[in-house]
């Protein structure tokens, strides 16, 4: 997800975002856990997204 696609969320948008994200990211840690994860670059998308979704969260806050 691109940053300027969630400049244009809400913040009660974003902060739905996180969470999903979040929940997608323990899934794929238990994945890579008992070594049934199919694509391991997914975890770094996930993260990656997690810290543009925090990121935008932040200046948006700052903003106000």
């Amino acid at each position: 997800m691109k940053a300027s696609e969630l400049r244009k969320m809400s913040l009660s948008e974003l902060n739905a975002e996180l969470h999903s994200l979040l929940r997608a990211q323990f899934g794929l840690r238990m994945q890579l856990a008992t070594q049934q994860i199919s694509d391991p670059n997914q975890l770094k998308k996930v993260r990656r997204d997690i810290a543009r979704v925090k990121t935008v969260v932040t200046q948006i806050s700052s903003d106000k």
